[in-house]
């Protein structure tokens, strides 16, 4: 079982950046492949990022070149760094753990989620 912890959400005008994390705990964290997801209201879940081992990472076309998402083994923990922040870039972001891919029920592990929201 592994559970998982996301901060770093919050209010920030377009063009700014945040950092999220993700604080894993429970199970071997670093044959886990991750991933982070967001849901914007009224939409569906949707892939922005993944990595699996520490260098093979998968971004959606939509954030390529503007997030980076990272992964430190030791600290159990993953990051996504979202520069030049736009309006349509608010949502929920996930945290998720499983067999990977951009397919959201490939995720067996998912964290509470954190707002994100960019102001114009």
């Amino acid at each position: 079982q592994v559970q998982l912890v996301e901060s770093g959400g919050g209010l920030v005008q377009a063009g700014g950046s945040l950092r999220l994390s993700c604080a894993a705990s429970g199970g071997t964290f670093s044959t886990l492949i991750l991933g982070w997801f967001r849901q914007a209201p009224g939409k569906e879940r949707e892939f922005v990022a993944g990595i699996r081992w520490s260098v093979i990472t998968d971004y959606a076309d939509s954030v390529k070149g503007r997030f980076t998402v990272s992964r430190d083994n030791a600290k159990k923990a993953v990051y996504l760094q979202m520069n030049s922040l736009k309006p349509e870039d608010t949502a929920v972001y996930y945290c998720a753990a499983g067999r990977g891919s951009r397919v959201a029920s490939q995720y067996d592990y998912w964290g509470q989620g954190t707002q994100v929201t960019v102001s114009s």
